[in-house]
């Protein structure tokens, strides 16, 4: 067949950055070796931008909040992955939670469908000499992983990303939880299991004692991603971690008690039929026998059916920093460009959004331009500038987008108040960046 450029892995970057492309004129070949007899340790079906770990892209509050700032940016450039998200949005309070399966079937139908768009569902085990982008995400082919690392010289980075429960809806004891939204932000959008200081102690001693998931010898000392903690690594750390995270009860009046609780657990619609549930903040490696035990023990859970349990499964990353220059190419080797988690940026919006970058750095290119980058004040831009040079190579870890990949704002202002300075010079920026790259593509 002939393409104008190859893109590597159908996730959510490299599905974003097919489209772009497409919509750009160009012809895109997408390899995706799932469904061409291939399968990763977390995917369970073929379809394109398949969410594996969680159901939500996060606050959708463009105003105060950085990865809501990105939602609006990503939208203004015409992103699939966000069209398909807004298409296909469940309840979740200020954020932005999609029904995945609606979701990846969005996707995967638009991109099969566009006249420049073939996808070819095959493993790619070498670094193209054409041009090319690679959007394997954290699961990359081992042998595409060592061509990686014979090019670049570099072992790729690596960490453990676990997977939360999802539980079916009707085995939840509504007698016991309560729907509500924390500071009741968004609408009753929740629901909530609330524990009392016994419960709580007996949970964090359970999750302590409770079977875990054996790593091999060559695995042990890969970190965790501080976002994407397992339950129970948090429970080691200390009895009030866990009170203090993903299980704090402010902002949470129980109905039957008036009060906020000792501590909760909360779950967030995972479907658009509202009959799966996700354990929010609940990654684990637990083994699965574990997990229906202790999970058991939540009020309101007593009898939960689970539809998923949580697991646990190795992502890899390049030092971006270090190997890649300010379009996403990689230095030694310029015909291929980076994308996605493979890069360091740690969030499904985080990924498309890099998706977007290299997919139009790579079209200027290819029609003998040069596209400037994103400004450092919005949020596209202080992430490209994070994962290409602003992260320190030799500390280099993932990194989800937040106001601190910014230009601090000057001076001293409360809280609330610098975050909405933050997304206003951003919104600026990126208004004056956009309205310089739409004179440039005219001209």
């Amino acid at each position: 067949m002939i393409f104008d450029i190859h893109i590597v892995g159908g996730g959510l970057a490299g599905s974003e950055a097919a489209w772009q492309l497409a919509e750009a004129g160009l012809r895109v070949r997408l390899s995706e070796m799932r469904g061409g007899g291939e399968m990763t340790p977390a995917h369970e079906t073929d379809r394109l931008a398949e969410m594996v770990c969680s159901n939500s892209f996060r606050s959708d509050d463009a105003e105060h909040n950085a990865v809501g700032l990105l939602h609006q940016e990503m939208r203004a450039l015409g992103s699939l992955i966000m069209r398909a998200g807004d298409l296909h949005r469940v309840p979740a309070g200020s954020a932005l939670a999609v029904d995945r399966e609606a979701f990846a079937a969005e996707v995967t139908r638009t991109i099969e469908q566009h006249p420049n768009i073939t996808v070819v569902r095959e493993r790619v085990d070498i670094l193209p000499h054409h041009p090319t982008i690679i959007a394997t995400g954290p699961l990359t082919g081992s042998r595409l992983a060592e061509a990686i690392t014979e090019e670049t010289g570099q072992g790729a980075l690596s960490f453990f990303d676990a997977i939360a429960p999802i539980v079916h809806r009707d085995s939840i004891d509504m007698e016991v939880a309560w729907m509500a939204a924390r500071w009741d932000k968004g609408g009753k959008d929740y629901i909530n299991c609330p524990l009392d200081k016994q419960q709580y102690d007996d949970f964090v001693a359970a999750l302590n004692a409770g079977e875990k998931t054996e790593f091999k010898d060559w695995e042990k000392d890969t970190p965790y991603f501080e976002g994407c903690m397992p339950i129970e690594v948090m429970a080691e750390r200390g009895i009030e971690t866990l009170r203090y995270g993903p299980m704090k009860g402010v902002g949470l009046d129980n109905p039957r008690t008036g009060r906020w609780p000792y501590a909760v657990v909360q779950l967030r619609q995972d479907n658009a039929l509202g009959t799966l549930w996700n354990m929010v903040g609940f990654q684990t490696k637990l083994k699965h026998a574990e997990q229906v035990r202790i999970f058991r023990t939540i009020p309101g859970l007593e009898s939960a059916e689970f539809a998923r349990l949580g697991g646990i499964h190795r992502n890899s990353f390049i030092n971006s920093p270090r190997l890649l220059d300010g379009e996403l190419r990689l230095k030694s080797k310029p015909n291929i460009r980076f994308a996605g988690q493979i890069t360091g940026c740690e969030g499904y919006v985080e990924s498309a959004a890099v998706g977007i970058l290299a997919a139009r750095f790579a079209a200027a290119e290819l029609r003998g331009e040069t596209l400037p980058p994103p400004p450092v004040e919005t949020a596209l831009g202080a992430l490209l500038g994070h994962i290409t040079g602003g992260a320190d190579a030799e500390t280099f870890q993932p990194m989800n987008v937040n106001f601190g990949l910014m230009p601090p704002i000057p001076g001293r202002t409360k809280k609330a108040d610098r975050k909405k300075m933050y997304t206003d010079r951003a919104r600026s920026a990126f208004a004056e960046w956009r309205n310089s790259v739409r004179s440039a593509e005219l001209a």
